[in-house]
């Protein structure tokens, strides 16, 4: 009977002192990997029911975070000890205000958070694994110790591994170990004392595969790995330019309510005005003033974005990430996918002198058919030819393709004899060759004919055909290495066309009309590149190759990269070195889905991935994309600028109409002998008009808007608070005149007339700050427009219910109220 129970391992064991036969045997386990109910009842023992939080948990949590705010929570605090002092019957209808503002607040951003998790389900990452001796793919984070993984090049390590098997395996653990270049990994057993960086026959989580391919078995999972460890010890993240300025804002606005409310505070009590009302006053406008919905709206607008790109089929990893996307102005990009079809055709397969070549097609044929380590759609496209020559050779081994070495390496058996293919990029393939088969089939030195077929390989560029080469020899062993690609027969090219998009010419445009630039980034020929470029309209591109580019000093670099269109012929690390630059005077995003693109895609701005990348790509990006289409992109930018703007209007709106009312109550509590207005009706007005607020989200944005980038300001907002707040102040002291000394109203008639007239404003002024065109011609959100009239008019009939003595209300004359009204329309 099989034994389910998860064995007990601490975290600190040296693992890599054991072979895997020891620890498939403390495990449980063996070179098949475990069963399924196995695997279901250790990811239970080891942590898996702790994974994910309960609903009503997380709900709980929310809704208290809504009044997790110092001035709520004084407010709250204030208003339950003057019910127990008796000094109010007030407490019930303020904690009422003040709890339907938090449920409101609560269901709106409940809704948002749904949103967020649906995002990350379809974006989790998934791992090939034995179960039952079956490979098939989960989800990582259902992995269990015991479990044997089979790992490719570009995927992600999801737990600490012990290596089975490795064939050409080297890792990327420069998250772990500071280390950037890969690391080779084998099989094997090492000294207990080894440190981390030389654990070579270790994977750990939080790594990637590079290149090569592995069978491992999991040793820890959780927070028992390394990188779990660390992880669960210091938590960092990351801030984005929005989230600075958010913080930036509310630390700048609260100094400005602490101050004003404090000033309130202290004129009311010189002027003999009762202790626990003067107290709440100041608070209820400190709440009033304070934005405390802004949380809630930039997750509900974030959200709401987030909702729309995935209709528009772009997946949001990163919320936040929302608003930096409206602020890219430069989109760079390789050209296969997005500006090509993505699918590769293999145009010709001809000998080093153009001739066509059934031997070329058959090596190149066997050479991508037993290849298992880095699929692509070279490879794809080649699987598809029908080899000239009958019968299936038998695979001897295989030289996985890395970045480095730039090419592919099998070794087969055929019934006459063996052989290694090399099959890759031209320069790399050449650099191996010291014969040439000619067309006649005899072998001949390859000095004598280098010059012409360096010559061949450029013109198939100008004509616009990517050209890889294919190289081969006859061998004797049964096992092959790197050291073995030498002394190489040059056979051929593989000639490859990938056509332009339809379409991609009216999708620049339209990135144009977004003010987004374009630049290709490539490591394709310099020609091929140029002749796509010609193709999509750029007129007189300029190339920069990797050559050029390591021989430019960063200074420089900063200026050539403004007027490049195309870098061509580029390593992975010249990826991160052209957008560093770039970074120096655009916000950048940058669109890849391979292991070479992922320094480039956390250098970025913005990182986007496609759907169908490599792990370690779609890990590393900000979105993910279901489709890799730039129109999809030119959709995702308009909704991050979209997301941007309604996020300000939120806070122009709570900036310039509560500051001008805050400081029309300063100079109002220094003449007027009683408040200006009760604390509830303060905090009423802040409830009526956060129902309209809390659907921003959902408003209409100028296309002018639309069409350029958006930009944090935290000076502007400063300086449309002044203007704007002394503008509204103005009109406030106008209200308080005609009401003193026109209307002579006394306390209750007063704070009734300037809870109207403010309330109104409020409500009012949002049609206007939400455009920068004629309001009358900018039309607002449906939702925005019908809960604005809908506050306006529980606004206006307040004062004439019958309970609204209980709220300090008096009915006003007509006189009084079209006076009001008249304020208001001035």
């Amino acid at each position: 009977m099989e034994n389910k129970t998860a064995p007990q391992i601490s975290p600190a064991n040296n693992f890599w002192q054991f072979d895997a036969g020891y620890w498939f045997q403390k495990l449980n386990s063996s070179g098949n990997g475990l069963s399924q109910i196995a695997a279901n009842e250790i990811f239970l023992q080891t942590g898996g029911k702790s994974i994910s939080q309960s609903a009503f948990k997380k709900d709980l949590l929310l809704f208290i975070s809504q009044f997790k705010s110092p001035l709520m929570l004084l407010l709250i605090g204030a208003v339950i000890l003057s019910g127990f002092l008796g000094d109010t019957s007030d407490e019930f209808i303020i904690l009422f205000i003040v709890s339907s503002t938090g449920l409101l607040s609560f269901f709106q951003e409940r809704n948002a958070g749904r949103v967020v998790e649906k995002l990350q389900s379809m974006i989790s990452l998934k791992s090939m694994v034995l179960r039952d001796g079956q490979p098939q793919e989960i989800v990582s984070t259902n992995i269990a110790p015991g479990d044997v993984l089979i790992f490719k090049a570009g995927d992600m390590i999801p737990a600490d591994c012990l290596i089975i098997e490795a064939n050409e395996l080297h890792a990327n653990e420069s998250s772990l170990t500071g280390e950037s270049y890969p690391v080779r990994k084998d099989a094997g057993v090492l000294d207990e004392h080894t440190v981390l960086a030389k654990r070579t026959n270790c994977l750990w989580e939080g790594s990637n595969v590079i290149s090569g391919n592995a069978k491992a078995l999991v040793i820890h999972t959780n927070t028992n790995t390394i990188f779990g460890s660390i992880a669960k010890s210091v938590s960092t993240s990351v801030e984005t330019a929005f989230e600075k300025g958010i913080k930036d804002f509310g630390f700048f606005l609260m100094k400005i309510t602490l101050f004003l409310s404090f000033f309130i505070l202290v004129v009311n009590l010189l002027n003999h005005k009762s202790v626990i009302d003067s107290a709440l006053f100041a608070l209820a406008l400190a709440v009033g003033m304070a934005p405390e919905l802004l949380p809630a709206i930039t997750t509900i607008a974030m959200s709401a974005g987030a909702k729309r790109m995935l209709a528009k089929k772009v997946i949001v990893k990163k919320l936040t990430s929302i608003q930096n996307l409206g602020e890219v102005n430069l989109l760079c990009t390789d050209k296969t996918g997005t500006i090509t079809e993505g699918a590769i055709k293999v145009s010709g397969l001809v000998n080093g002198f153009g001739q066509e070549s059934g031997f070329v097609k058959d090596i190149a044929f066997w050479n991508a058919s037993f290849e298992t380590g880095y699929a692509n759609p070279i490879d794809d496209a080649l699987k598809r030819l029908t080899p000239e020559t009958k019968g299936k050779p038998k695979k001897i081994g295989e030289v996985p393709y890395d970045f480095i070495r730039k090419r592919l390496s099998i070794a087969i058996s055929t019934s006459t004899e063996k052989l290694l293919i090399s099959k890759g990029a031209f320069d790399q393939i050449l650099s191996i060759c010291t014969k040439i088969k000619l067309s006649d089939g005899s072998i001949a030195e390859i000095a004598s004919h280098r010059a012409e077929i360096e010559n061949r390989f450029e013109q198939f560029g100008i004509a616009g055909s990517r050209a890889i080469g294919v190289c081969y020899k006859n061998i004797n062993a049964d096992k092959i290495s790197k050291e073995d690609e030498k002394e190489m027969i040059f056979a051929g090219f593989i000639l490859l066309q990938d056509p332009v998009k339809a379409g991609i010419i009216e999708t620049l445009d339209e990135l144009k009309k977004l003010q987004v630039s374009l630049k290709i980034i490539t490591g394709d020929n310099k020609n091929v590149a140029k002749c796509i470029a010609l193709e999509i309209g750029i007129k007189d591109p300029v190339v920069m190759t990797g050559e050029e580019l390591s021989k430019t000093s960063s200074d420089a670099l900063r200026l050539l990269v403004r007027k490049t269109h195309i870098f061509a012929e580029v390593e992975p690390q010249q990826k991160e070195r052209i957008i560093y630059a770039l970074r120096r005077s655009y916000t950048v995003a940058y669109m890849g889905d391979g292991i070479n693109d992922v320094s480039a895609i956390n250098a970025a701005d913005i990182g986007i991935s496609v759907n169908n990348a490599v792990d370690v790509a779609r890990e590393a990006a900000d979105f993910v994309l279901m489709e890799k289409d730039l129109m999809v992109l030119a959709d995702g930018i308009k909704e991050g600028r979209k997301t941007f703007a309604n996020t300000l209007k939120y806070i122009f709106v709570n900036t310039g109409s509560t500051f001008g009312s805050m400081c029309s109550v300063a100079v109002a509590s220094l003449i007027l002998p009683f408040l200006p207005m009760l604390p509830k009706q303060i905090l009423l007005i802040n409830f009526i008009t956060d129902f309209p607020y809390l659907t921003i989200a959902s408003d209409n944005v100028d296309q002018e808007q639309l069409d350029k980038p958006g930009k944090w300001n935290l000076k502007a907002i400063r300086n449309y608070m002044l203007i704007f707040g002394i503008h509204s102040s103005l009109f406030d002291l106008i209200t308080f005149l005609v009401l003193l000394f026109v209307l002579k109203v006394k306390d209750s008639a007063f704070q009734t007339g300037w809870f109207v007239e403010s309330t109104i404003v409020q409500l009012s002024i949002l049609f206007i700050i939400r455009t920068h065109q004629n309001f009358i011609k900018s039309k607002p959100g449906k939702y925005l427009f019908i809960l604005s009239v809908l506050g306006l008019l529980l606004a206006v009939s307040l004062p004439y219910v019958p309970f609204a003595n209980k709220l300090g209300f008096v009915p006003l004359p007509f006189i009084n109220f079209g006076a009001m009204l008249l304020i208001v329309m001035v």
